[in-house]
């Protein structure tokens, strides 16, 4: 994937595409992370990010980034299907890091701590962030 094609698919949208996305992500965000965790390598901030996403107090922008971020994550159709074990969720990882890298600082502690919260409630996904 080209820098083009993820600046593309991380465009924040406007309002009405932003609640679709939250609606879609809300829905989807944690079956797909229960079957995706083992192959990313930064599910603890992927969970952070998605408390951050769905937070109010965030900026809109950043909001709107992260909600097509965590979009393209869930799909169940896109550039690599993530059918294919290894290799599925590889384009998924890199939407991710280039959505972190443009709202750096965005993810705030309130938003770690509400994934930690997560983690310890859903065992099963804090064994596969663990490796186990």
């Amino acid at each position: 994937m080209d820098d083009v094609k993820i600046g593309e698919i991380l465009l924040p949208g406007d309002e009405d595409t932003q609640d679709r996305r939250e609606r879609q992500v809300r829905a989807r965000f944690w079956p797909t992370l229960k079957r995706a965790v083992r192959q990313v390598p930064f599910s603890r901030d992927l969970i952070a990010a998605y408390y951050c996403a769905i937070d109010r107090r965030t900026p809109t922008r950043v909001r709107g980034v992260l909600l097509a971020a965590l979009a393209y994550f869930i799909m169940p159709i896109d550039f690599l299907p993530d059918m294919f074990v290894l290799v599925g969720f590889t384009d998924d990882v890199a939407v991710l890091a280039a959505a972190f890298r443009m709202i750096q600082g965005h993810i705030a502690d309130r938003h770690y701590e509400a994934a930690d919260l997560a983690l310890a409630d859903n065992p099963d996904i804090a064994d596969g962030v663990r490796g186990k």
